[in-house]
């Protein structure tokens, strides 16, 4: 749509409420709302100012006067409102110089596309992420300074066998949650529901089932889009999950990691390349590639532990990447073996699904970021001709210990991810698309808010542990 387009489109629903919704640095969707008759078509070009100082990752701007853009191709009818209100996502502008903020995710989202386009390698990136989450019954959590504790329900819990009240059995056992059937799937209509109200805002989904764990561990598969708006797609996505969850009396997360024991969700995310109608990863190499998409491919597992830090970037994402269970921790590519950080998928021998899957995201990430490092590290790895080496097609349990060695990991934790970063950052500043500036913030608030105040906390299981040392 254009702006003359979304005024009919509002009038035509009777809209009474403008949203406009941005991207905090973490990666939560932030909004503010004003009457309908606040937007006129100047306002696409002249935004809406708003204080930007006490927004996360944004608190130490100085000129806390920004500006809001909205995108008219973004346009859509919030579906949960109980008054008609129109949503747009917006870019944040610096007010003065009209220039777009260096730390709204979604322009440097929008930068990683424009230096594709500018490489001359190719015309689109294409990315489908498959963003798994967890619906629960009832969540409690709280930490101070003498206590702290986490305590989740799911009527679906396998734990929830030998309750005495409101029992009917039929729960998915532990890692035994995938593609049942109802009643053992209890949540086949909520699911449901979620689909028809993303469909009714614009999306295209795929197919949605029940995931591993038990608990509720579902994901929904959206059909892949161009990078920005694969990714304005994703922030939709969690926000309905979200909403009709609440509707519906449950909870949703999308930690990579809430359950001891169980998997953990993650956020397998495909990508390609294409010009014009023409698919670049498609060739006569390994699992039907081509070089470039062999050279891509590169460029994710050389840099797999940098674009961790984002990809997956809490302290929580490393409870999932953990070597030797469900987790792909192995930088390494393959077709078959699910363990390696990068998979070919292989279901049809047509050129233009060939793709590549990055395995080790989960959704907790910051999107716009994830979707950027992953890209700019794909077309490092096509600039500078990176051979990814041998595939792994080997059972990763099946390997000897020197076999092992060989195999480059994933980082640890949070704080070796960030230490990746620092480390190696250099093909993420190409173009100009991730500033010096936004890479050292990352770092910075991400172990000032999150890494150190986990590290300083007693853990709970330490009391288990020690407490009668």
């Amino acid at each position: 749509m254009d702006p003359k387009s979304v005024l009919e489109f509002a009038s035509k629903n009777n809209a009474k409420i403008l949203d406009l919704r941005f991207t905090d640095l973490p990666g939560l969707w932030q909004h503010v709302s004003y009457p309908i008759g606040e937007l006129e078509e100047s306002s696409f070009k002249e935004g809406f100012g708003f204080d930007g100082s006490s927004i996360r990752g944004w608190q130490s701007i100085h000129e806390s006067d920004m500006l809001l853009v909205p995108d008219p191709k973004t346009a859509f009818m919030d579906p949960f409102r109980d008054t008609p209100t129109l949503v747009m996502i917006c870019s944040v502008v610096d007010p003065i110089t009209k220039e777009p903020y260096g730390r709204d995710p979604r322009h440097i989202a929008q930068l990683a596309e424009a230096y594709l386009h500018k490489s001359g390698i190719a015309e689109k990136a294409y990315f489908g992420a498959e963003a798994e989450f967890f619906i629960f019954d009832s969540i409690r959590f709280d930490s101070d300074t003498q206590h702290s504790f986490y305590f989740i329900d799911s009527d679906e819990g396998r734990w929830n066998t030998g309750r005495e009240t409101n029992n009917l059995g039929y729960r998915p056992r532990f890692k035994e949650g995938y593609f049942p059937a109802p009643p053992l799937d209890h949540f086949q209509d909520l699911r449901t529901e979620m689909v028809t109200r993303m469909q009714e805002t614009g999306m295209d989904v795929e197919c949605h089932h029940h995931e591993v764990a038990t608990a509720g561990q579902a994901e929904i598969d959206l059909r892949y889009d161009t990078l920005v708006n694969a990714a304005d797609k994703m922030m939709k996505y969690k926000f309905i999950i979200k909403s009709v969850a609440q509707q519906y009396g449950k909870s949703v997360t999308f930690m990579p990691k809430p359950l001891f024991g169980d998997n953990g969700s993650g956020m397998h995310t495909h990508q390609s390349l294409w010009n014009d109608s023409k698919p670049l990863f498609a060739g006569d190499k390994y699992a039907g590639l081509s070089q470039t998409a062999l050279w891509y491919a590169g460029g994710l597992l050389k840099h797999g532990r940098s674009i961790s830090a984002f990809s997956a970037p809490t302290t929580n994402s490393y409870k999932r990447l953990v070597p030797g269970y469900e987790a792909p921790v192995n930088l390494a590519y393959s077709s078959r073996n699910r363990s390696a950080a990068v998979r070919i998928p292989m279901y049809s021998p047509n050129p233009k699904t060939k793709r590549l899957e990055f395995r080790p995201p989960d959704p907790s990430c910051n999107v716009y970021l994830t979707f950027a490092a992953m890209l700019m590290a794909g077309l490092d790895g096509i600039e500078n001709k990176i051979d990814p080496g041998k595939p792994l097609d080997k059972d990763i349990f099946e390997l000897s210990k020197e076999e092992m060695k060989s195999v480059p990991t994933m980082p640890g934790s949070l704080d070796e991810a960030l230490k990746a970063l620092e480390d190696d950052n250099k093909y993420l500043t190409k173009g100009g698309v991730f500033t010096q500036e936004l890479i050292d913030l990352w770092i910075e608030y991400k172990t000032k808010n999150e890494a150190d105040p986990v590290r300083m906390r007693p853990h709970p299981y330490e009391f288990h542990l020690y407490y009668d040392i």
